[in-house]
């Protein structure tokens, strides 16, 4: 018999998870505004006799080209033009300090704080900090050529170049992306509804959630442009209403354990292809007779979308089609002044302005104290890993260094092949796609793409070549060494406070959803908000998680023990909105003491879990009238509570 390998030879499971690719298409329209934005202005300077001065232009590109991720073109504008403001600021502070020793350190630093505290807003004030900081270690660590002000000039140039690239099709595609979005929205939940009764529906039922959450996030953003009636806008809000009865039927199916009759999906699929093209004319629904209260609430609710989606007068003057389910956007100026007060008195916030400043306060002082060559790459290298919404920061520091060293095999073969000068811009128009075809595919890949881009773009400031390799590696690893002690092995109450303290608050919600859910006089959009948020925050907390199982012990293991938590939570929220729609389709009405009994159990759960991190089994009398609408609910609330540690 052949000789099995020890098993001690077989990777852990998290470093699997952390090498794995993920799966992503192909950016080509993103790829080649890649290549013309990071090739262009280098062309420019060249020609000019300035190679310096495009160069710093094409590093203003790249942060464009990273944040180049938006389908939607107003979308494109906070994802590129937001940031590119924060960076000039950035660079502007790095080199009005840059060489005055400690005041750097203290500069730096503060602007850590800040970055920090700031990118806990949201998905574009993370990456406006995240540039905000970037820049100001290149200002304060790099000499750049010229006044103050035209670096940042040059550098913002460069990503309004790529802004202008994104935004060229814009007059022939507007309104296209959105509702791509809204008819991707459709055919996910129709594969939902065919996967009802299966084991497939849990995995789908996640992908209906981040479509409805990305639909809805570019829907509302280009609401924000919009102070008065927008009818394109108001019929595309319209359409995505109309598919969350469909979405709350869906449970409900899904209880009864048997697929639903394949013309249903279908019939999704089809409302899915007319809101793509913007076909308004009659729909012909064929559709099973419905036999019981599930399917007559499947089969109202794709007739109500049906009619919305057909519906030439959507979006006008009906207060049904007008009205959003997660309600207005308020105005700039409240939203503003909320972020700013969220910011300042939210602990989350000082936690992580904290750590980040902590972080990088020991790199500038570090490379203060000692000689390190290119020191401005520790503090960016902590940067990039330090960033917790974008993934866990043990990965990222392990994919950091991974990525760094395959890119530094790249750039060794250009600098040492490639002359300085003129064959540069044919090199840069063959690396630059590589940054948006591969950062698709994770982190570490995203850091072998950029690795040779950067240092290519340093050689022409510095014309070091092949000197810079391992100043660059050396300055990576110190930056990964430095995040990975001072910003994550010293914060071990970081795991609950960013998973546990959230799942808490998730059950609590829950708890709230069931009392308003159930009670007698029930606003249809409220309790659809409510909803959506949940799905929304659990969807959140999901992402969480399985960051977390790419973290080695005791992290790892701690997040595998919890997962089924989640799902259970998952599945409680489902239980709800399937008896909720039983009701509103013929079920008796459960009496107070019902609802009172299941919601206190849910709040005695989300107790527990704020004051421990080993999950203990607790049991829990939950009965009730038999045959009642609330008997699956119990039984998932039990189960929840049911979970045991592993211990």
């Amino acid at each position: 018999m052949p000789r099995q390998l020890p098993s001690v030879l077989t990777p852990p499971d998290w470093l699997v998870r952390n090498l794995r690719p993920q799966q992503a298409p192909v950016p080509w329209a993103a790829a080649a505004r890649a290549a013309i934005a990071l090739a262009l202005p280098l062309t420019i300077g060249l020609a000019a006799g300035e190679p310096a001065y495009g160069a710093l232009a094409s590093m203003g590109a790249l942060s464009g080209v990273i944040g180049d991720t938006a389908d939607a073109y107003r979308m494109r504008i906070f994802n590129i033009a937001v940031p590119q403001l924060f960076g000039a600021i950035g660079v502007t502070i790095g080199s009005l300090v840059y060489g005055h020793g400690w005041v750097a350190v203290g500069a730096v630093t503060c602007v850590a704080l800040l970055s920090g505290m700031i990118s806990t807003i949201g998905a574009v004030a993370s990456v406006s900090s995240l540039l905000l900081l970037l820049n100001c270690s290149i200002g304060a660590g790099l000499p750049l050529p010229g006044s103050w002000w035209l670096a940042p000039l040059l550098m913002s140039g460069g990503g309004l170049l790529v802004l202008a690239l994104a935004l060229l099709a814009w007059p022939l595609r507007s309104g296209i992306p959105e509702r791509a979005a809204v008819a991707h929205t459709y055919r996910t939940v129709a594969d939902l509804l065919a996967a009802t009764g299966t084991e497939r529906y849990v995995d789908i039922r996640l992908a209906v959630t981040q479509s409805l959450n990305q639909s809805y996030d570019l829907a509302l953003a280009r609401r924000a442009f919009h102070h008065g009636r927008n009818p394109e806008l108001a019929r595309l809000l319209a359409q995505l209403n109309a598919i969350t009865p469909v979405v709350e039927a869906a449970p409900a199916a899904h209880q009864f354990e048997e697929p639903l009759a394949p013309e249903v999906a279908d019939a999704v699929r089809h409302l899915a292809d007319a809101v793509e093209t913007g076909y308004t004319g009659p729909i012909g629904l064929s559709l099973p007779v419905p036999t019981n209260e599930t399917a007559r609430a499947v089969d109202h609710a794709l007739r109500h979308a049906a009619d919305v989606v057909s519906d030439r007068s959507a979006g006008k003057a009906s207060p049904r089609n007008v009205d959003d389910r997660l309600g207005r956007p308020a105005a700039l100026r409240v939203r503003a002044t909320r972020a700013s007060r969220n910011v300042l008195l939210s602990a989350a916030s000082w936690r992580y302005g904290l750590r980040l400043a902590l972080c990088i306060g020991l790199a500038q002082a570090l490379v203060s104290l000692v000689p390190v060559p290119r020191s401005y790459w520790v503090a960016l290298t902590i940067t990039f890993v330090m960033k917790p919404d974008f993934g866990s920061v043990f990965s990222r520091a392990l994919l950091r260094a991974l990525g760094t060293v395959a890119g530094l095999v790249v750039a060794a073969v250009v600098l040492a092949l490639v002359p300085l000068g003129w064959w540069d811009v044919p090199v840069m128009f063959v690396l630059g796609p590589l940054i948006p075809v591969l950062g698709r595919r994770g982190y570490g890949y995203q850091t072998a793409a950029v690795t040779p881009v950067i240092l290519l773009l340093s050689d022409v400031l510095n014309h070091l070549g092949t000197a810079l390799l391992v100043p660059r590696l050396a300055d990576s690893l110190i930056g990964c060494a430095i995040a990975l002690v001072a910003g994550y092995l010293l914060w071990p109450e970081s795991w609950h406070t960013r998973v546990g303290d959230r799942l808490a608050d998730a059950v609590a919600d829950t708890a709230r959803y069931v009392e308003y859910a159930f009670g007698a006089d029930v606003d249809p959009a409220a309790r659809a908000r409510m909803r959506r948020r949940l799905y929304r925050d659990l969807s959140a907390i999901r992402t969480e998680f399985q960051r977390a199982l790419s973290e080695p012990p005791p992290s790892g293991r701690r997040a595998a023990a919890w997962l089924p938590l989640v799902v259970a939570v998952e599945r409680i929220v489902d239980a709800t909105t399937a008896a909720g729609v039983r009701i509103r389709h013929g079920a008796q009405r459960p009496s107070p003491a019902e609802i009172s009994h299941v919601a206190l159990q849910l709040r005695e759960l989300s107790d527990g879990l704020r004051e421990t991190d080993t999950l203990v089994a607790v049991r829990t009398d939950l009965t009730g009238p038999a045959g009642s609408v609330l008997e699956p609910l119990r039984q998932e609330v039990a189960a929840a509570r049911a979970i045991a540690s592993p211990h």
